[in-house]
């Protein structure tokens, strides 16, 4: 497990404070002002933690594996380390020449055992906004491309968002578990029981030592981080 442990923890400050941010902590102040900003922004709670390994899990296999881009690390942006943010777990976008641009919708849920009533909300929430993702949602990753430079595609979510409608033919829904048990049978009793038309896919990702990993992956970032 120390390899997954290690390749995990590698990319978590990441998705909390971006590169050219930390270089400019790190030039300014030094490496262990670096250590001390991650670690303002990692959260300390069990249930936090667990819910944010799962997005930052999410957002890395669809980066690596689907083709989308998951346009901003969310959770650069928390305004509480504690705290959930709303909207979308996962909004990627693909530049499309048949239909503009595509757009995935992710539910992502972390459990030390997954049961159906959990996969039953990531259905609902997927649902929500008659499939779509939400207004919200596209209005954050729009602004924070925008923010950061990305104007081009940031313009193409805004014709999305504000004047048009996303059309089922350019939307795929995920469903992303991180548990601790077997999710397979949960994860395919759902797929089959959707009648919709938009395309749906779902991970499940298990690591017997659910809470461990989590707590481990955590700790090593922290360790790594106040190395001299």
């Amino acid at each position: 497990m120390s390899t997954g442990v290690a390749s995990v923890a590698a990319v978590v400050p990441g998705h909390y404070a971006a590169p050219d941010r930390i270089g400019d902590i790190l030039r300014r102040l030094g490496k262990s002002a670096v250590a001390d900003y991650i670690q303002t922004k990692l959260p300390q709670g069990a249930k936090s933690r667990s819910g944010d390994l799962g997005e930052i899990l999410a957002a890395s296999y669809v980066s690596e594996f689907t083709g989308y881009s998951v346009g901003v690390f969310k959770l650069r942006w928390s305004d509480h380390r504690e705290m959930a943010m709303r909207g979308d777990d996962i909004l990627g976008i693909r530049l499309d020449p048949g239909v503009t641009v595509k757009f995935l919708k992710g539910e992502v849920k972390s459990r030390a055992a997954l049961g159906k009533k959990t996969v039953d909300e990531a259905r609902t929430a997927l649902a929500s906004s008659n499939g779509r993702p939400t207004p919200h949602a596209l209005a954050f990753v729009a602004d924070r491309l925008f923010e950061t430079g990305e104007t081009a595609l940031a313009e193409v979510i805004d014709q999305f968002q504000i004047k048009a409608r996303i059309e089922i033919n350019q939307l795929s829904h995920l469903m992303f578990m991180f548990t601790g048990n077997n999710p397979s049978k949960l994860l395919t009793a759902n797929l089959n029981a959707y009648s919709g038309k938009i395309p749906q896919f779902a991970v499940g990702l298990r690591v017997s030592t659910h809470q461990a990993f989590i707590k481990q992956v955590f700790e090593k970032v922290i360790a790594d981080g106040n190395k001299p």
